[in-house]
């Protein structure tokens, strides 16, 4: 056969018009789960994320934002290198990502049914790279972020969507990789979930950042704006951007040499400034190895089906109580906080009431002193502390008489505050605490001495650490003793100024020039007072609390102070370690999973945590104005907060029975806690409940919700009427597994029957 030039061109433009096409098409990997499908480009961005649920598939991916697959993070530059180029082999499963720095990433992509495991398996030319990023990934999303795990979400009957991402190892940690010692400023953001029910001002614009409320030391005054696009942040794994479009972010770095920081958790306040912080190099602990779980799947099941998937698939921390997942909304369940030093009737009461744990927080703070090796009470639990009028008893004798009823008892430690007279801080401190800054000493000492002269003034001005600059916390250790100062000479010869020897009751002694001063990173004072441990202490301390459970028949722990979590400059890694270090101590005691709250949520402690109940009163919810926060906004901050992040939302310490305590009040504020998946710390001060005419009925009414909500029993639509503060409810116990819920109007006594509740299967 025989073709003449015009049809050879033209059969040849089509071949490489076909080619092209080809080519093009081989550039792009197209990748889904049973919920998900993505498309990554030539360059290793990904341009398309849709949810293949329901046709038409809706794309989730702007068009003007492609996302990044991994980014590089240049710490002493300051800037990100961005992919541009990648490839893709199906058989090997890896795709190569090159940057224009000249690094190239072999990256690990395997589909799962519900989620994409992403793993760094190499990196070249890496020596500039102090962390990888994964993503920023973009959506355009604008409903719900969560910004501790990193999820965007349209919680819309329309839309019904989440795309999320959660790490498979500690060292990756939610956020960006520019972020200082690895902890996201605490601060507001403006973002509007619902432009047309809450429309900005004209003042305001989307993303625009605001510092928070009050003297930067009290922390229920930081929470100051009830406005519902005033959006606090515990977090930046989850961004927006000026069009209220929602990005997610993790990260990794590499830990092994040693760096400074600039850090505060509170940075935009004056009194809670940064400070300059060594931090301590980690053998071992790199990006290589990161990994995540990046998915996307309807909103409504997604917890429970894909993020609880996730963790059991991949082995992530997965604490239980009542034989239940801490973040299944049916394991929610209130505590009591004790008021009055009394006990005889607590244990009892908190049977009654269907609850599990008894938080005795009027016996004050623990600290942690590894001197006690972890008896509260003693070697032969002789100090009786919990008064009853039968006898006093041990925390180990209560905490049996609690197990009986399936309850456990919990104290409130100070966390990892090393305060003064414990076995780590002082008379002799340890060589374990870590510092701001490290300096010589430059003339020789005596044990009187107070002009101590210094090799390099550098930051030894700055006073305390980053929360509060407490003046009584500015402390520098040479050997084995403390010594407080303010202040350093602005000329040479440098030396500290108002120098106090022997602090803390530690002994001061002669010490020599070009002896190692330490400028020990601290805590705050009001009570918290203490000395910040090095990583290798700290995971001391952390098994010390498992120690102390075990010993002592705790299985609750109030953590204040859990942001000092962040001190040591490794933020969220820091924190994941700490916990993963009780868990895997209490797991070898084979005592129960330590059902814990604390100060503070973030991405390190959101898979051990169980509930977040800080604070209380009127701040955070009012049952009588039935509001969240009618004193300041910390309870609608709070609530925004745990509820965008799949985690249970906390009304704090509240709600104390007392005599003029109505059943009606309880009603509500189960009602509110179950519609909106929240828990409480419920005050009981035994004399006030004894004086209560309706503690009974009061008892009655809260296990029926209880109950009820541990059987799984609300349906979705039932929960949206129980959010509602102008509806009140009555819910009637028919047999254990089914309840009657009514709508009651308290004016007319009238009632109106609204549901028809059933025990779910496998609850």
């Amino acid at each position: 056969m025989m073709y003449d030039n015009k049809s050879f061109l033209r059969c040849y433009g089509l071949f490489l018009f076909l080619m092209g096409i080809g080519l093009s098409l081989q550039a792009q990997t197209v990748l889904q789960t049973a919920y998900f499908k993505i498309a990554i480009d030539g360059k290793g961005y990904i341009t398309s994320m849709q949810n293949i649920t329901k046709h038409p598939y809706r794309e989730f991916s702007p068009t003007d934002k492609p996302s990044p697959l991994m980014t590089l993070y240049n710490a002493k530059k300051r800037t990100y290198s961005y992919p541009e180029k990648a490839v893709y082999s199906k058989s090997e499963k890896i795709i190569t990502v090159a940057y224009p720095n000249g690094s190239s990433a072999r990256i690990h992509i395997e589909p799962h049914a519900k989620y994409f495991k992403m793993k760094l398996l190499s990196l070249t030319n890496s020596q500039d790279i102090e962390a990888i990023q994964w993503g920023s990934y973009h959506t355009n999303i604008t409903n719900l972020m969560g910004e501790i795990i990193g999820v965007s979400r349209d919680t819309s009957a329309s839309v019904n969507y989440a795309i999320g991402m959660l790490a498979l190892n500690d060292n990756t940690i939610g956020g960006t990789a520019d972020i200082q010692g690895d902890a996201a400023p605490f601060q507001y953001i403006i973002h509007s979930p619902d432009e047309k029910r809450f429309p900005l001002p004209s003042h305001l614009h989307e993303g625009q950042v605001f510092t928070l409320g009050g003297d930067g030391v009290n922390d229920v005054a930081f929470y100051g704006h009830k406005e519902p696009y005033y959006r606090i942040l515990y977090g930046n794994a989850a961004e927006v951007d000026k069009n209220g479009r929602i990005s997610i972010t993790y990260q990794s770095r590499d830990r092994r040499s040693e760096r400074e920081v600039y850090f505060s958790l509170i940075p935009n306040m004056a009194i809670n400034t940064p400070n300059h912080l060594q931090v301590q190099p980690l053998p071992g602990v790199d990006y290589i190895g990161s990994s995540i779980a990046f998915w996307g799947s309807p909103d409504s099941t997604a917890l429970m089906d894909v993020v609880q998937n996730i963790v059991k698939t991949e082995g992530l921390p997965y604490p239980t109580v009542n034989g239940k997942w801490i973040k299944d909304p049916a394991a929610y369940v209130p505590d009591v906080l004790t008021e009055g030093g009394q006990y005889d009737h607590m244990i009892d009461y908190t049977h009654k009431l269907g609850f599990k744990a008894i938080s005795l927080y009027d016996q004050g703070f623990v600290r942690p002193d590894r001197g006690n090796l972890g008896y509260l009470d003693g070697r032969n639990f002789e100090k009786k502390p919990l008064k009853l009028t039968t006898g006093n008893l041990s925390h180990k004798e209560f905490s049996d008489l609690a197990k009986k009823y399936n309850i456990v008892i919990g104290r409130t430690p100070i966390t990892n505050s090393l305060a003064p007279g414990t076995k780590d801080a002082s008379p002799i401190p340890s060589d374990s605490i870590w510092y701001q800054q490290k300096r010589l000493l430059a003339k020789n000492i005596d044990a009187v001495d107070t002009l101590l002269y210094v090799n390099d003034p550098t930051h030894l001005q700055e006073i305390g650490s980053w929360e509060g600059h407490s003046k009584s916390l500015n402390i520098i250790k040479i050997g084995k003793e403390l010594i407080h100062y303010l202040g350093v000479s602005d000329k040479a010869p440098y030396r500290l100024l108002n120098v106090k020897r022997g602090y803390w009751d530690t002994k001061a002694t002669p010490h020599l020039a070009l002896d190692t001063l330490y400028k020990l990173q601290v805590t705050i004072n009001y009570g918290y007072d203490g000395l910040i441990p090095n990583m290798q202490l700290q995971d001391k301390i952390a098994e010390y609390y498992a120690d102390l459970a075990y010993i002592n028949g705790l299985g609750y722990y109030d953590f204040d102070g859990q942001e000092f979590l962040f001190n040591n400059g490794h933020g969220y890694y820091s924190t994941k370690r700490f916990f993963r270090k009780m868990f895997e101590k209490a797991k070898v005691h084979g005592i129960a999973d330590i059902r814990f709250t604390g100060a503070t949520l973030s991405e390190g402690s959101w898979h051990y945590q169980s509930i977040w109940n800080v604070g209380g009163g009127k701040n955070l919810y009012d049952a009588e104005t039935r509001e969240w926060g009618s004193a300041t906004s910390q309870g609608k901050d709070l609530r925004d907060v745990s509820y965008a992040n799949y985690f249970p939302v906390g009304m704090g310490g509240n709600f104390p029975i007392t005599e003029k305590s109505k059943v009606e009040e309880y009603e509500h504020i189960q009602a509110m806690a179950v519609g909106t998946g929240a828990t409480y710390s419920l005050k009981l001060n035994q004399k006030n409940v004894k004086s209560c005419p309706q503690k009974d009925q009061i008892f009655k009414v809260i296990r029926t919700w209880e109950n009820a909500r541990a059987a799984n029993a609300f349906p979705r639509w039932v929960k949206q009427h129980l959010v509602d503060p102008t509806q009140s409810f009555r819910l009637e116990e028919v047999d254990a597994n089914n309840w009657n819920l009514y709508r009651v109007n308290h004016k007319t006594s009238g009632r109106q029957l609204i549901a028809k509740l059933i025990r779910s299967k496998g609850y």
